[in-house]
């Protein structure tokens, strides 16, 4: 059967989004601390990624020099620091509610921009940025006695989501490092992310609480080779193939299966006005990621000309 370029870049892309779904279950599952869950992810995905880009011959000559090699480390530490986030964040609050927030990430990447590198925000992404942000009050459904218990589950799913919010200024910080890296290609920038992410975290590991069972290891090793490894190269592969729009439709699948795994493994139940803010936030990425409102807000523009 052949595959269109399109089909093609159509299905890896859906395979990442589907893996992105899993990584919470495995970080939970693998009882681990986020030490060393980070630690063994990042040597994994080292492995496999420094393997794939041998094969390919990315890394011959050497590609990484003079200040290009400053700007990895950021992206790097920033990367780093994401993961511990995230991954902390799946304690306090459920998967499903973490990675909702932690989608949010667009927002942030327009604001750094903005705030960071002077980049005009158009009038017209506003209102998703409003409506993105009521998305998120009404999945942390804040009340008056939310905010004085501190020491309730409700004062830890605050903290979770903070966590997720944090992860997603981070990230949003190495994806706009990683763009000023044009000439080197994406997974050479992940295999150093690995790299650099083993070298931090190596005396931060707890060696002495290693896991018990061959099952605790294979989902650090799942987590590594394929969930970091396999799933940065079907993603950017799929990148080169797809329209934005299409990339956009498809994220769709990354918080939907996290939503689904958590209420199937870990009875996760959401309430009515959790659910509307899902919906809100993830309406208003695709609405920012799509431009949705641009046509018309030029089409407004050029009458008030005319």
């Amino acid at each position: 059967m052949n595959l269109t370029t399109r089909q093609l870049g159509t299905l890896e892309m859906s395979a990442a989004m589907i893996l992105s779904g899993f990584i919470g279950f495995l970080v939970l599952e693998s009882e681990q601390s986020v030490w060393n869950v980070i630690f063994f992810r990042c040597l994994f995905g080292a492995v496999g990624l420094g393997l794939y880009c041998w094969w390919r011959g990315y890394l011959s000559p050497w590609p990484i020099r003079g200040k290009n090699l400053w700007i990895v480390l950021g992206a790097a530490i920033a990367l780093v620091l994401n993961w511990i986030l995230l991954f902390n964040a799946y304690n306090y609050a459920s998967i499903s509610l973490s990675t909702v927030v932690y989608n949010t990430q667009p927002f942030f990447l327009l604001l750094i921009a903005a705030l960071v590198l002077g980049e005009k925000i158009a009038l017209v992404k506003l209102p998703w940025f409003l409506s993105a942000f009521i998305g998120l009050l009404l999945i942390i459904e804040v009340n008056s006695t939310d905010l004085v218990a501190s020491d309730s589950s409700a004062g830890q799913q605050m903290l979770g989501f903070a966590m997720a919010l944090g992860a997603a200024i981070l990230y949003a910080t190495n994806t706009l490092l990683t763009k000023r890296l044009p000439e080197l290609r994406p997974e050479v920038v992940a295999f150093m992310n690995t790299i650099i992410g083993v070298l931090l975290l190596f005396p931060l590991a707890n060696f002495s609480a290693l896991p018990e069972t061959s099952l605790q290891w294979s989902y650090l090793l799942i987590l590594g080779l394929v969930h970091t490894c396999l799933m940065y190269i079907l993603l950017y592969s799929a990148y080169q193939k797809l329209p934005i729009t299409l990339i956009a439709m498809l994220a769709f699948l990354y918080p939907a299966i996290a939503i689904l795994v958590d209420y199937i493994v870990y009875q996760q139940t959401l309430s009515l006005y959790q659910w509307l803010g899902i919906a809100l936030i993830l309406c208003s990425v695709t609405g920012l990621n799509l431009g949705w409102g641009t046509k018309l807000f030029s089409l407004i523009n050029r009458i008030k000309r005319n």
